[in-house]
């Protein structure tokens, strides 16, 4: 790789606060230590449907400069732009426009299923990249580890407001999402209070319930969380209880997305996505009309998910997004690739990617929630991590 300075990075899945940051703090870096860097739009896409040497109507690939990305860091969002590509498992109708099909065909892994790797290798090496910093959750992330098992040079940096992730303790975007929760949460408390009503919180956390949890800690609520299964009875009897002893009568859970109970399931909604991924009925509003059936208490859903993600990263997002990116780039510098940046054990570290047979990193539910009164546990925090869960050792 040291007869290649030039490098790309994209940003894959969801958008969350904090990407500008480590895009800019890459850009900063890198340049310092005499690289070329390459911003690839879309992210997976930008490799499978880039067409090197030839103009396309929206270019896949920008070149990055301190110039460029100078004031970046003060916004949401990413300006490389996403999708949910997996090149690993594109369907026909998801296939680059102009790709000869005799070329589709040596491709295919099944009738209408195609994987796109030695595309996007041809594709990279046409762009002359020497080493690709991909940023993004465990599905964006499974994709760099193909990468990285096929001998391309490969750096990762994890963002999800999940934070489930695993190989660490914390993703870009988890902090700001539980400050945007808290700031909604306390807004809405005013009408929730007005009206008597309780309220019905749902927010992102499809395997994991990390964001609900915290969110409920911070808010003294109860929570609903997909690694534990619970009554319907029992959360009308707690939030009634709730509502009576609450002198402005009102009530409210945080729910994310994926939580299940006992004799009932989400309906999933729609095609899946390039990852096997599909859309679930929203949990607030089926809990919403169980819980004003079993109460006679007016119940009210309040979807939080796409505000979670909007607006500019907090402090925290800024740090770990700023350190994880000059980590990386300490990676290069030294010649160490195939790594993602992590926290583990509470300090900077780096860890293995992420492979697609990888499991999201899950609440544990013994020392981190209390099943009886669903919410979290706030005993026995002496000499537990700042960020509360079971440490990621090695």
């Amino acid at each position: 790789m040291s007869h290649q300075r030039r490098i790309g990075i994209l940003t894959g899945g969801g958008d969350v606060p904090g990407l500008n940051t480590v895009i800019k703090s890459v850009t900063f870096r890198a340049t310092e230590l005499g690289y070329e860097v390459l911003g690839i739009r879309r992210g997976w896409e930008g490799l499978t449907h880039i067409r090197p040497g030839e103009q396309q109507p929206r270019p896949y690939v920008v070149p990055l400069d301190r110039i460029v990305t100078r004031a970046i860091d003060r916004t949401g969002g990413t300006i490389l732009h996403t999708s949910r590509t997996n090149p690993a498992r594109m369907r026909r109708d998801g296939l680059p426009p102009g790709l000869p099909e005799e070329r589709a065909s040596a491709m295919a892994t099944g009738e209408d299923d195609f994987d796109l790797t030695p595309l996007v290798l041809e594709h990279l090496a046409a762009l002359e990249i020497g080493c690709l910093v991909a940023i993004g959750g465990d599905d964006t992330l499974s994709f760099a580890a193909r990468l990285h098992t096929e001998g391309f040079p490969v750096l990762a940096i994890p963002k999800t407001m999940d934070n489930d992730v695993p190989g660490t303790e914390y993703c870009i975007g988890f902090s700001t999402a539980v400050t945007r929760a808290k700031e909604l949460i306390n807004r809405q408390r005013t009408t929730l209070g007005s009206h008597e009503r309780i309220g019905i919180f749902r927010i992102f956390g499809r395997d994991a319930g990390f964001t609900a949890l915290y969110t409920a800690f911070v808010t003294s609520a109860r929570c609903l969380i997909p690694e534990a299964t619970f009554e319907l009875d029992r959360l009308a009897e707690l939030l009634v209880e709730d509502r009576e002893r609450n002198p402005s009568a009102y009530a409210f859970v945080v729910a994310a997305e994926g939580a299940t109970w006992a004799g009932g399931a989400l309906e999933e909604l729609g095609p899946a996505d390039a990852f096997g991924h599909r859309h679930k009925a929203d949990v607030a509003q089926v809990l919403a009309a169980e819980l004003r059936e079993r109460t006679g208490i007016e119940t009210v859903a309040s979807e939080l998910t796409y505000d979670l993600r909007s607006g500019e990263p907090d402090y925290l997002d800024q740090l770990v997004a700023i350190t994880f990116a000059n980590v990386a780039m300490d990676q290069l510098r030294d010649g160490v690739t195939g790594k993602m940046m992590a926290v583990r054990e509470g300090r900077y570290a780096v860890s293995p990617l992420p492979g697609p047979e990888e499991h999201a990193r899950r609440v544990d539910v013994p020392t981190m929630y209390n099943e009886e009164r669903l919410r979290p546990r706030y005993d026995g925090l002496l000499g537990r991590p700042l960020l509360l869960g079971v440490p990621v050792s090695g």
